[in-house]
C-alpha cells in the first residue's frame, strides 16, 4: 500500500533548507558526505554529517520525516550506525580531543548531587 501522506509545505520548507545545508557541508568538505540520522528527543532528529575529507558536523531536524526528505533531496548516503567504517572516517583534531577529555584536560566537574 503507498503511502499517500505528504508533507505540509512548512515541512517541506524546512526539509529543503536542510538538503541546502547538507549539500553545502559536502561541497565545502571534499565534494561529499555521508551521514546518520538519531533520534534525540521529543520528535527531533540529528542528522551527523562525515565530510569525504574527514571533518564533521550535525544538523537538527524537527521531525524523522523532515530529515528523511533533506536527506533524500540532497542524495546523501546514510548509514545504519555512526560505528565502523563511518565513525573511522571522522577526523577530529587538538579541539575535539580536549572537549572530549573534559575533567582530565581541566574542563568543569560535574556536582555530585545532593
Amino acid at each position: 500500500m503507498a503511502d499517500t501522506t505528504q508533507a505540509s509545505p512548512k515541512d517541506e520548507k524546512r526539509a529543503q533548507r536542510l538538503a541546502h545545508q547538507i549539500t553545502a557541508f559536502a561541497k565545502s568538505h571534499g565534494g561529499s558526505a555521508e551521514g546518520q540520522l538519531a533520534h534525540i528527543g521529543r520528535g527531533t532528529v540529528r542528522i551527523a554529517l562525515v565530510g569525504a575529507n574527514g571533518e564533521w558536523g550535525t544538523l537538527v531536524a524537527p521531525s524523522q520525516d523532515t530529515a528523511r526528505r533533506a536527506v533524500e533531496i540532497a542524495g546523501l548516503t546514510l548509514q545504519d550506525d555512526f560505528d565502523g567504517d563511518l565513525a573511522a572516517k571522522v577526523r577530529t583534531g587538538p579541539y575535539e580531543w580536549k572537549r572530549m577529555a573534559g575533567i582530565q584536560m581541566g574542563g568543569p566537574r560535574n556536582t555530585p548531587d545532593a
